[in-house]
């Protein structure tokens, strides 16, 4: 069983930065692939960045492309979304997800339901 704890999370104004981090714990993390989501107040959940075991393989969503970057450290069983030049409509909670793939050291997954662990959230807000 694998924990995930984000933080990182707070109050920008639009054009700021924040850099989020998933700590994992309770299994090997280099056995897993992992993903960003969010999800804003009365939307769905929606694919945010996902990476590869390795960390060599990577994508995003369109909307943040460009100014979001995902990246881990299998070292310290932690992975990161940089986030940059930060938008109102980026408002809102942001969650982990990590992914199983024992086979598969290049597999990356955009869907929500691919992944096997959740991370409880931390919240972004974005103001004008």
């Amino acid at each position: 069983q694998v924990q995930l704890v984000e933080a990182g999370g707070g109050l920008v104004q639009s054009g700021g930065s924040l850099r989020l981090s998933c700590a994992a714990s309770g299994g090997t993390f280099s056995n897993y692939a992992m993903g960003w989501f969010r999800q804003a107040p009365g939307k769905e959940r929606e694919f945010v960045a996902a990476m590869s075991r390795s960390g060599g393989t990577f994508t995003y969503a369109d909307s943040i492309k460009g100014r979001f970057t995902i990246s881990r450290d299998n070292a310290k069983n932690t992975v990161f979304l940089q986030m940059d030049n930060l938008k109102r409509e980026d408002t809102a909670v942001y969650f982990c997800a990590a992914k199983s793939t024992h086979l598969m050291m290049t597999a990356i997954y955009r869907q929500i339901d691919s992944y096997d662990y959740w991370g409880q959230g931390t919240q972004v807000t974005v103001s004008s």
